[in-house]
């Protein structure tokens, strides 16, 4: 298996990204590239030991540059065997993501030919949706990469941030994706390990595909048409690396099936509890449509998500990308010139998910600056309030079945003792609050794209709001609390609680949405007034 970023699904670090700078030309590099990399490969880090006497060399690499020269700042991204870094250039200020490899863990693990290989690949690549790699360097025990920086990072990022794109979005980016493989197959080079993890965004909002060692160059002077060795990432990996134990051109074309329907959707399509069980929907094409995804875009993914290569809209047996990009999901789509379009604005796809709701866009830069300016009522809670009898506070907790209720804040200490106390006997959710006392609590509708898991949502001193899965007993996560929360009922029934790294997009089924968000601001308005 290839190499696997050391991420949960729902933390993710930023991948290496790219912007376009000027430094040296093609040419430069590419003679850098030929005197220093493979010198330093074949002196360092072949055959599990260093050479006793190094290559000699009578041209000296343009531009050579040390360690010395940069300055090294926060990590962008963690490989296998690799670290990438922003650093800057101390005599032209300019950064770049530095992608730094261990030469003794490269003889240690035989991870020679992939980073000759990517080298390799990445020289050779010059187009405006590809990272670019400007020089190499190396020093006694690393091998230094300076690829072009961009400060908006993964795609994964975003689709984790809002949720799904709407169809505007999901087709733009989706068709930068589709002049992105063309170019790449025209090349004779399979990526064969597309995923939004490995597709960044520049500065300007373009997207730029990353992390080619795994990649392979097909032999310009003979049939080949497949790699023999199993590389990928579950969720995306094609079903003839799993059946025949090889990839091919169209292979790539699978995992983009897999991206439009996770842009849409908010996840892929091939999910499971491990990669056995996602492996055994992918063998059977065990995959359903979400209600509300887009049709057009329905009808392009079930073209690429073909179990038989041959049969995927763009591969060469089906008449190549032209009858791809002429698929009507891209009808409204310019070609020619996408590279200096401007993006569409990231805008979320949240469809009703009931009769009575109304469907609604929303652009997410919009949705957070309602929220910039919130006011919130400080608590009256260091008021003297009349203590409650015990019998009273009972009654205060009005559903007696312990599956939702609402506090009031304001109690004393003692009363605080008694309904903890309560809380403790007789409440099945107290085991998932760490002890603290729940202020409101009761069902809700997690959303994550198009899909939604129910859930009991917990909203406790601290301030802490956990949710937990009420079938199984088992806690599922915590909405990270911090200054930057913020609560918004969009209808009776929908609310979202925006923190600075997500978006949570929450329905209550009992249509309490804007009682949610009145308890949420009254307990952050106790924590930071």
């Amino acid at each position: 298996m290839a190499k696997t970023k050391s991420q949960a699904y729902d933390a993710a670090p930023i991948q290496p990204s790219v912007v376009v700078c000027s430094c040296a030309s093609s040419s430069m590099v590419r003679s850098q590239l030929n005197s220093n990399l493979p010198h330093c490969l074949s002196m360092d880090v072949r055959g599990g030991e260093a050479s006793a006497q190094p290559k000699t060399s009578t041209i000296k690499p343009p531009q050579s540059r040390k360690k010395e020269n940069f300055s090294f700042g926060k990590i962008l991204g963690e490989g296998s065997f690799s670290t990438v870094v922003l650093a800057k250039e101390l005599a032209t200020g300019q950064e770049y993501a530095m992608k730094i490899l261990e030469k003794n863990h490269i003889r240690k693990e035989n991870k020679a030919h992939y980073v000759i290989r990517e080298k390799d690949i990445l020289s050779s690549i010059d187009h405006p949706f590809f990272v670019k790699l400007f020089f190499t360097f190396q020093d006694s025990h690393k091998l230094y990469f300076a690829l072009s920086y961009a400060k908006n990072g993964e795609l994964l990022r975003f689709i984790r941030k809002i949720g799904s794109f709407d169809e505007t979005c999901t087709r733009f980016y989706t068709a930068e994706i589709v002049c992105a493989l063309e170019y790449l197959h025209a090349m004779g080079i399979i990526h064969r390990d597309l995923k939004p993890e490995n597709i960044l965004l520049s500065e300007d909002m373009h997207i730029q595909i990353t992390d080619f060692g795994t990649a392979k160059q097909l032999s310009a002077d003979s049939v080949q048409t497949r790699a023999n060795s199993f590389v990928g990432t579950a969720q995306y990996v094609s079903p003839e690396l799993l059946t025949e134990k090889s990839a091919c051109k169209s292979s790539d074309l699978w995992a983009l099936g897999c991206i439009i329907y996770q842009l849409v959707a908010g996840l892929p399509p091939f999910r499971a509890g491990n990669e056995y069980l996602i492996f055994q929907k992918i063998i059977k094409l065990e995959y359903e449509f979400p209600e509300k995804f887009f049709p057009k875009a329905k009808d392009l993914v079930q073209r690429l998500l073909s179990l038989d290569p041959r049969k995927r809209l763009g591969c060469e047996e089906m008449g190549g990308f032209n009858p791809l990009k002429g698929h009507m999901f891209f009808e409204t789509i310019s070609w020619e010139n996408l590279q200096v379009q401007t993006p569409p604005k990231l805008t979320p796809y949240l469809p009703a998910m009931a009769e009575d709701d109304e469907d609604f866009y929303g652009n997410y830069e919009d949705l957070l600056c309602q929220f910039s300016s919130l006011q919130v009522v400080p608590s009256c809670s260091s008021q003297i309030v009349p203590l409650r009898s015990c019998s009273n506070i009972e009654q205060y907790i009005h559903d007696l079945d312990s599956n939702s209720f609402e506090l009031d804040l304001q109690f004393s200490s003692e009363e605080k003792r008694l309904l903890l106390q309560k809380q403790t006997s007789g409440n099945p959710w107290h085991q998932f609050v760490e002890n603290n006392l729940i202020y409101k609590m009761g069902p809700v509708d997690k959303r994550k794209g198009l899909f939604a898991r129910r859930r009991q949502l917990l909203l406790t001193e601290g301030p802490h709001l956990y949710y937990v899965d009420p079938v199984n007993k088992v806690l599922k996560g915590e909405i990270p609390w911090s200054p930057e929360l913020r609560p918004d009922a969009k209808n009776f029934k929908t609310f979202f609680v925006h923190t600075p790294n997500r978006t949570y997009y929450l329905m209550d089924p009992n249509g309490n949405a804007d009682k949610w968000c009145k308890k949420i601001k009254e307990v952050w308005g106790t924590v930071y007034h």
